[in-house]
């Protein structure tokens, strides 16, 4: 079978791998379509925290396909059923799991960078982890599951945000977009701010989706916030940068009592003063992965048409270049590449 492998550092490409057997208690999927996103990038350039990626992998944990073969152990998948993966796989057994929160698992293993993942043409994994996709949601749509639902527990779970809402949402990439959809399927009013970098593609992308769009870098935020709020600010901050400055930033332009969300992990050390966010009483929270919840919501919201995922999603990468598509990720000049295995 065809799958993307990396090789090295910033090093990935097309290799033909065996078929891999299933276990009985496990399924064979022939993947339709995977994503790509920010944590697949780092891996890719080989980031601090995640050196430990043994190498070579088949590398991706975003994908859709449909189930071709099931273990005699198996008996809640068929033959025929479209599913996704939830790939950050958690124990059941530590503290976290048993207290209803999965998603910070103390001994989580994840598709695609503790095993093989699947940029491959067929994956092997086990029913627990699987979810259905409706019927009305085709399976190119379904492979963005995962980074949907990571934008649903954001802005459905760990954040205060309801309709009529005024929303900023830093940093464009693939999560803040998503984030932004989300946030405007509620019916909040939501802005997104983003660098020179993003007005390439971006946030010309996010201008097509009909949600307003911000340079910060050239142009005037505090003046943006300030006409946007009537002077109030941002009932919640979406921080999906990725940057130790996007919390900083999100703590200016939040009104007194609002919230903000991080979403990004910052990379490196922030600098904040909370003398003001402790005076206003402003809500610091954090949101890291998801749910089976999350998933749930995510694949429903699709199938209602509420993320305009073909116009988020770019399909002109090839599974024979796969390092065009890392690198242009990497320079802003796409935003969720995805590669399709079937047809």
């Amino acid at each position: 079978m065809k799958a993307i492998v990396q090789t090295g550092p910033r090093e990935v490409e097309a290799q033909q791998r065996d078929r891999p057997s299933i276990d009985a208690d496990e399924v064979l999927v022939r993947v339709h379509t995977a994503g790509l996103c920010g944590s697949d990038a780092h891996a890719y350039k080989y980031d601090g925290g995640y050196e430990w990626i043994p190498i070579p992998r088949i590398m991706g944990h975003e994908y859709a396909g449909e189930v071709v073969e099931v273990g005699g152990a198996v008996d809640d998948f068929a033959p025929g059923d479209k599913i996704i993966e939830e790939p950050i796989h958690d124990c059941g057994q530590c503290f976290q799991c048993k207290n209803g929160q999965p998603n910070v698992c103390q001994n989580f293993s994840i598709t695609g960078m503790h095993r093989d993942g699947a940029y491959a043409e067929y994956v092997a994994v086990a029913p627990e982890h699987l979810h259905r996709v409706p019927e009305e949601v085709p399976l190119r749509h379904a492979a963005i599951t995962e980074p949907t639902s990571i934008a649903t527990r954001a802005v459905l779970t760990q954040s205060e945000a309801t309709p009529g809402d005024n929303v900023l949402v830093e940093g464009p990439g693939p999560i803040g977009v998503l984030v932004a959809a989300v946030a405007d399927s509620l019916g909040a009013n939501v802005v997104v701010s983003g660098l020179d970098q993003d007005t390439a593609y971006r946030l010309p992308l996010l201008d097509d989706l009909g949600i307003e769009t911000i340079n910060a870098q050239s142009d005037d935020l505090d003046a943006r916030a300030e006409s946007f709020t009537d002077g109030v600010g941002f009932d919640v901050v979406f921080d999906s940068t990725g940057h130790h400055t996007g919390v900083g930033t999100a703590l200016d332009h939040v009104r007194k009592g609002g919230q903000v969300v991080m979403v990004g992990i910052p990379n490196g050390a922030s600098e904040v003063t909370f003398t003001n966010v402790v005076r206003g009483e402003v809500d610091v929270n954090t949101s890291y992965g998801s749910t089976w919840t999350n998933f749930e919501q995510a694949l429903r919201l699709m199938e209602r048409g509420e993320i305009a995922v073909d116009e988020i999603v770019d399909t002109s990468f090839s599974v024979d270049d796969p390092e065009r598509a890392f690198e242009a990720f990497l320079s802003s000049e796409t935003c969720k590449p995805i590669f399709q295995f079937a047809d």
